[in-house]
Formats: C-alpha cells, sequence, structure tokens
C-alpha cells in the first residue's frame, strides 16, 4: 500500500525568516547552553555598576584617548589623532559583536573561543520567560553587560596603538591593521588570558584588568609599527613639540576618571573588591603622577605638564594588573616604580635605540604594562585575592604576549605595506595629515 503525501510548499524568504527566529534557541544547544539563566539570579546593584563602568571605559577612549593625543600631536595632525581613536572605536565594536567576544570568551580550547556567539547568537534575554544569558562567573549581571564592557577593552587596546605611528601613517592603513589585529592578536590573547578555559590562565598568569592583554599587547604592537614605517620627517632635527597641552590634560583627567570602571569595575559586581580596586588606583595614579615629576626635577628640568600627564598615565598603567590583588601601599609602590622606569624609557631608551614612538605607546603602555605584570607578582595580597605569587607564570605572560603581538603585528603590517602602502608621501606628510587623509584642518 502506497500512501501519497503532499507537502507545504515554503518560500525561501519564510524559510530564512525561520531559521533566523529560530537561531538563538540552535546557538544554546552548543557550550552555551548553561548560560541561560532565570533573571531572578540578577543584582541590579551589581548590574548598574557594571554598566556605568563600561561607559566610564568607553569614556576612557571617547573623549579621553582622543583628546590626551590630539593635544600632543602638532597643529596640522591633531583632528587625524582625534578621527583615528572614534573611527577606531566604531570598527571595533562592530567587529567586536560580529566574532571579536565569541572567540575571546566563549568556550573551545586553550587557544581559542568558539564561534557560539558570532553576531552574538544565543545571547538573548527572553521577557516572557522571565529567562537570559549570563556569563559564567558573573552571575549576577547580564552577558549583553559583560559583552559590552569587554568591547570597550578592545576598543581602547585598539585606539593606544595608534599613538605610537601618529602623523605619517595611512589612514586606510590603520584601520585595515586594527581591524585585523583586534581579531586576530586582541581577541585571541584575551582568551588565553580571561577565558574560562584559556591556557595562560590555567598557568597562573595574574591579570586583574589588562596589563598583559591590554597594555603590553597595544605597546608592542605599536612599537613594531613606529619602527616599521619609519621616524616623522624632521625627526630629531625640527622642534615636533606638543600643540596644545590644555588638551593633553583634559585628556588624561578623563582617562584618570574612566580607569576606575576599567579597574574596580574588573571586579564584576559592586562589592568589597571592586571599592579596593578604586583605591588602588587611586593611590597609585597619584604615586606616579608625584613621581615623574620629582624626576624631571632630580635631572633638571622643571616639572611640566605633559610630565605631570605621563607620570599619571604610568602609574594607571602599571595598576592595571595588580588592581584587585594588592593592598593601598603595594599600589603607591607599583604606582611610583612604574613611573620611573616609564620616565627612563621615554627621556633615555627612546633616544638610544632612535625609534620614533611618537605618542610614548610603547614606552609608557608597553614598558609599564611589563612592569606592572612584574609587580603584581611581587606584591599579590593571598588575604585580597585567593592567588598566590607564580613568577615565573608572570614571565611566561609577558613573554608570550610581547612575542606573539610582536611577530604577528609585523606580519600584518608587512602584508598591508605590500599591498597598500603604510606610509603617506612626503609632501602629505609636511601638508599634515589633518588636510591629506581627510580634507579639513584647524584654524
Amino acid at each position: 500500500m502506497s500512501i501519497n503525501v503532499s507537502l507545504p510548499k515554503i518560500s525561501l524568504p519564510k524559510m530564512a525568516a525561520a531559521a533566523a527566529l529560530f537561531a538563538p534557541v540552535l546557538a544554546m544547544a552548543d557550550g552555551t547552553a548553561d548560560w541561560l539563566q532565570p533573571v531572578e539570579n540578577l543584582n541590579a546593584g551589581d548590574s548598574a555598576w557594571m554598566m556605568i563602568s563600561a561607559a566610564l571605559v568607553l569614556f576612557m577612549t571617547l573623549p579621553g584617548l582622543a583628546l590626551f593625543y590630539g593635544g600632543m600631536a602638532r597643529k596640522k595632525n591633531v583632528l587625524s589623532m582625534m578621527v583615528q581613536s572614534f573611527a577606531v572605536a566604531a570598527l571595533v565594536s562592530v567587529l567586536w559583536m560580529a566574532v571579536g567576544y565569541s572567540i575571546a570568551f566563549t568556550p573551545n580550547n586553550g587557544f581559542l573561543g568558539g564561534f557560539d556567539r558570532v553576531f552574538l547568537s544565543g545571547m538573548t534575554f527572553m521577557a516572557e520567560d522571565g529567562k537570559l544569558t549570563i556569563y559564567p562567573g558573573l552571575k549576577t549581571i547580564p552577558e549583553s553587560v559583560f559583552f559590552f564592557f569587554q568591547m570597550t577593552f578592545a576598543i581602547i587596546s585598539s585606539a593606544i596603538i595608534t599613538g605610537a605611528f601618529a602623523e605619517r601613517m595611512k589612514f586606510s592603513a590603520i584601520m585595515v591593521f586594527i581591524a585585523l589585529w583586534v581579531l586576530i592578536v586582541y581577541a585571541p590573547t584575551a582568551h588565553w588570558v580571561w577565558g574560562s578555559d584559556g591556557w595562560l590562565a590555567k598557568d597562573g598568569v595574574l591579570d586583574y584588568a589588562g596589563g598583559t592583554v591590554v597594555h603590553i599587547n597595544a605597546g608592542i604592537a605599536g612599537l613594531v609599527g613606529c619602527v616599521l614605517v619609519g621616524k616623522r620627517l624632521g625627526y630629531g632635527k625640527e622642534a615636533m613639540a606638543p600643540h596644545n597641552l590644555t588638551l593633553t590634560l583634559i585628556g588624561v583627567g578623563m582617562l584618570w576618571v574612566g580607569w576606575f570602571g576599567f579597574n574596580a569595575g574588573s571586579a564584576g559586581a559592586a562589592d568589597g573588591r571592586a571599592g579596593m580596586a578604586m583605591v588602588t588606583t587611586q593611590v597609585a595614579t597619584a604615586g606616579g603622577a608625584l613621581a615623574w615629576m620629582l624626576c624631571e626635577k632630580v635631572f633638571g628640568h622643571k616639572a611640566s605638564a605633559l610630565g605631570l600627564a605621563s607620570g599619571a598615565l604610568s602609574g594607571l598603567v602599571g595598576i592595571t594588573p595588580a588592581a584587585g590583588f594588592v593592598a593601598p601601599v603595594p599600589a603607591l609602590v607599583i604606582g611610583i616604580l612604574t613611573a620611573v622606569v616609564c620616565y627612563f624609557s621615554v627621556t633615555k631608551l627612546k633616544i638610544l635605540l632612535k625609534y620614533d614612538d611618537s605618542m610614548d605607546a610603547f614606552g609608557i603602555h608597553g614598558i609599564g604594562g611589563m612592569v606592572g605584570a612584574v609587580l603584581t607578582g611581587v606584591f599579590v595580597s593571598s588575604t585580597i585575592s585567593g592567588a598566590s605569587v607564580n613568577w615565573l607564570a608572570q614571565i611566561e605572560g609577558i613573554g608570550i604576549t610581547v612575542l606573539y603581538s610582536g611577530i604577528v603585528s609585523l606580519v600584518l603590517l608587512k602584508i598591508i605595506d605590500k599591498t597598500m602602502g603604510l606610509r603617506v608621501d612626503a609632501d602629505e606628510e609636511r601638508q599634515g595629515l589633518d588636510i591629506s587623509s581627510h580634507g579639513e584642518r584647524i584654524e
């Protein structure tokens, strides 16, 4: 006996709509299935604090870093520097949503996350069912807030790099490099150190808020970039003083305030550890600012506005990996020591090695991140953090990050140089990137 069954015809648009409708559900069948939790698990105070923290970290880039870099540039390049920070923020936001977040924070293996959250598939809020996705380990805030918080880290890490080769690289080359770097370098490194199954995390690497993932990573990429693209025309022969230190001081003030979201927000909750991280961040920054100005006086210079800004930033960078692991007095020591080392890096090492790190991205972020990572291992408090000192792990984290970021950044920049070119031509550089790259200028 035969049975004839007529199936309804379904159009391709309807099939596509159905697939889109059920995509989040299908994604939940994988390794992130247990991320779907009852709304009752959320804590309003923790969620509010983390949303504020995320906004503060974005504030560090827009407009903090944009103003900091813009003020340090020459007048003919100030708009280009600020545009780069804003454009990088837009670019990284889209890429982080598309795939960066997924490969950084979903489970897969120790070296690379999975693709469960590509275009944020599976990240959901079901109002009627009273459920939403929550990232493991942060059980009191929505996954959406965690996603946004981590996105702001990726943004500022990428924006920091642009300061190293300021005033001479093509805008198009910068955008292509940052797009590749954030996916191939930053996201995997974030997974190694902060991912639930990251191999450096399992080895015991301590990085509370990004000394390794953010600052060393970005600083090394910046160093490779500035060496490869070459010095600015007239570097070492012409005066290249910052055009507006008022903007720089306003920018570093925004960075200082925003950094509380950076460090205290990394607690993932409005708790005692967040409170301690706020204290350690403040005292380290203050110590760094004072130490840099003291170095200027010791070596026969006047205490400068740029020195104050650089010292404060050095203290901020140095305390970043340690903020939630150390007590206030060690934090002060970390801020002072980091600023002193960064001072010599910026005023002596750069001259000795003859590289043109325009905004001292490597001298402060790269060097400061390394110093902070080492000192984290020196001063870590088991009472505060529950962690123990593992010198080998800290050195391992620094070494792996330097090698990986340096080698991959070099390869990416070489490819870009061979295909589209890295540097603007000499006439465009003399004219200034405000005009040559963006067709605008400050009168």
